[in-house]
């Protein structure tokens, strides 16, 4: 079992604070294992078996607590009296009104609450205005390569090829069988579907949601709108509104299988409006749904390393230079780096054009380009860095 330590590391430090825990992220990629792992640090901590209550809404046999006055009572009941109680709520969205039932238990003595949920729209409606300042969310991602490469080991340019091809989603990457393997992957993709996104958002037209989310997969990492994406299905024959486009992308978006990255005018420092980009929660889905004919390398290595930036704690924006972009604009309260992303810039050509658009950048900030490249071509301050050695860390600033 790889350790999940910068997640694990979060709760440790918010043990006993008066917030809610909240770790959030699609199905399967690891907030059960995560919050066993905390269980079993609490355990080595020296707390006693009885003070732990735990329990997934996904195993049928808490399927008699799915009513949130039935499981706020059998957690009351089992408090230990003066001391404090750790309670470990998973998968709580499939308990109606839970948030009834957890803001109840915290604003008891003596009661730290973790819940986890697979969909945003728990964070939502009457779940913040009912928690507002009491809780703190964990967004949490498959494995990063660095995890990925933790776990198997060997030969990294035969992990990254891997990785390249198949993501992190955790039991996935433990998967030799190919055939397996996809069929692990099709059910967290079926299961996001039909019972995250159709089933709660009563979805009538199934096939032209799964029209956008492929159309989505396919167009990983190019400014796309929802009336682009509307005009471009209704040109084939698959009609449809801008706003029912939009409907079901804040749907994918409320799954955690796809996550927005906004522009920004680096010159004129605000935020533009439109014409986004958008990435998915682990490159494996893609291959899935598009198979190999759509490999299309540049893309699939950009959008691994946004959802870096995103694991680093970075707020990621798409950069826009006058007429040129920048692939990602990564900030924290205190910093910045820009970066851009290429399969390879050993072509001159393509260098230029690579490099263009950070050579514009007036400030002092640190620049990147990031490829598959193994040999360096620095120029004016900028750095190239291989992908590989990004991902694991092994290269100095």
């Amino acid at each position: 079992m790889v350790i999940r330590q910068e997640y694990l590391d979060k709760l440790i430090k918010l043990r006993d604070k008066r917030v809610i825990k909240v770790v959030t992220g699609v199905r399967r990629c690891g907030k059960s294992t995560l919050l066993q792992q905390f269980r079993e640090y609490l355990r080595d901590c020296g707390v006693e078996e009885a003070k732990i209550i735990s329990i997934n809404f996904e195993d049928i046999a808490y399927g008699h607590l799915l009513d949130y006055k039935s499981l706020y009572t059998y957690v009351n009941d089992q408090l230990v009296p003066g001391e404090m109680t750790y309670v470990f709520l998973d998968e709580v969205q499939n308990v109606q009104d839970f948030q009834r039932a957890v803001d109840s238990l915290f604003i008891k003595e003596n009661v730290d609450v973790y819940i986890t949920g697979s969909n945003a729209h728990m964070l939502s409606g009457e779940l913040a205005t009912l928690l507002s300042g009491r809780y703190i969310e964990i967004q949490m991602l498959p494995f990063s390569f660095a995890e990925y490469f933790e776990l198997v080991q060997g030969d990294r340019r035969d992990a990254w090829n891997t990785y390249f091809q198949y993501g992190g989603f955790p039991y996935a990457a433990q998967i030799e069988e190919e055939d397996i393997r996809r069929d692990y992957l099709s059910g967290i993709y079926n299961t996001v579907l039909l019972k995250d996104i159709v089933a709660r958002k009563k979805v009538q037209d199934v096939p032209l949601l799964e029209s956008i989310t492929k159309f989505l997969f396919d167009n990983i990492g190019n400014i796309v709108s929802s009336k682009k994406i509307a005009d471009s299905l209704t040109s084939f024959g698959r009609k449809t509104t801008s706003v029912t486009t939009e409907n079901y992308i804040k749907a994918l978006m409320d799954s955690f299988i796809l996550y927005k990255a906004e522009r920004y005018d680096v010159k004129g420092k605000q935020h533009l409006k439109s014409l986004e980009k958008y990435y998915l929660v682990d490159v494996g889905l893609r291959r899935l749904i598009l198979k190999d004919k759509h490999t299309d390398i540049g893309h699939i290595l950009e959008n691994i390393v946004y959802l870096e930036l995103i694991r680093r704690g970075y707020r990621v924006q798409i950069g826009k230079v006058g007429n040129l972009e920048i692939d990602f604009v990564a900030e924290t309260d205190d910093n910045r780096i820009y970066y851009q992303v290429a399969a390879s810039v050993l072509d001159s050509n393509t260098f230029a054009r690579e490099i263009a658009p950070l050579k514009k950048i007036a400030d002092h900030y640190p620049k990147y380009i990031i490829s598959m490249d193994e040999v360096s071509m620095n120029d004016d301050g900028i750095r190239q860095i291989n992908v590989v050695d990004f991902l694991l860390k092994s290269w100095s600033i």
